[in-house]
């Protein structure tokens, strides 16, 4: 009887420890907790932040108290943001490797898939449903023009729809050296977008990790299609 209720309690205090809420798509905030374990407070980036909390990367984060920029090209999505999480700046832009002015495939509003890349809206099974002309903005200039132009950098994620090493070409990495950086890749050559068909061969030759690895930046794990860099200096 008691060894049965010494086991009943070993199993229920294992299972309330063992509990993790995760709030990203496939966990990456889970494994950011987990990098930043010993920082209670922290500063964040989000491009491409889509809403404020499924499948968002930051809002563990912000819900621990650290804050950041959340960026996103659809204005109802940073609506959202600022009723839920406005102690975060939100901006309404599209975010490039230069200021001026693109081509949006536009679904609908609020779409995930809403892209400025027409071979990312060409893959799509959806069909768009108009072409936008929208202005974009980089990465720099929106951080030199915010109450954070200097503030240390914790983390950095990046999910445009293909457009990502754009963004990454319009943000000074050497300036700002985020400890870490995680970068959405999109691998059109597969099929579908399933996590049973990537290569990790596909993305060890892509633009985005050859440009991060010249940057200083490793590449430290891999889930689903984001890949999470560290820059060497944060590195034990």
């Amino acid at each position: 009887m008691f060894k049965n209720i010494y086991f009943f309690f070993n199993i229920l205090h294992k299972k309330i420890k063992s509990k993790k809420i995760s709030y990203s798509y496939g966990s990456v905030d889970l494994l950011l907790q987990y990098i930043f374990k010993y920082q209670t407070k922290g500063f964040y980036i989000d491009v491409g932040c889509h809403h404020p909390i499924m499948n968002n990367n930051t809002y563990l984060f912000y819900k621990k108290g650290w804050k950041g920029i959340n960026v996103d090209l659809d204005k109802k999505n940073i609506d959202l943001f600022n009723f839920y999480r406005n102690k975060d700046l939100n901006i309404n832009f599209a975010i490039s490797s230069q200021e001026g002015e693109r081509d949006l495939f536009f679904y609908h509003d609020k779409s995930a898939i809403n892209t400025v890349e027409k071979s990312v809206a060409n893959y799509q099974k959806a069909q768009f449903k108009q072409i936008k002309k929208i202005k974009t903005k980089t990465l720099n200039s929106i951080i030199e023009n915010s109450e954070f132009k200097n503030q240390t950098i914790d983390f950095v994620s990046i999910d445009v729809e293909g457009h990502e090493i754009e963004v990454i070409k319009g943000f000074d990495l050497k300036k700002y050296k985020p400890k870490v950086v995680v970068i959405e890749h999109l691998d059109l050559t597969l099929k579908k977008l399933e996590i049973k068909n990537l290569d990790v061969k596909n993305f060890l030759k892509s633009e985005i990790y050859l440009h991060m690895i010249k940057e200083n930046y490793t590449l430290v794990n891999l889930i689903h299609s984001d890949l999470i860099f560290v820059h060497n200096s944060f590195r034990d």
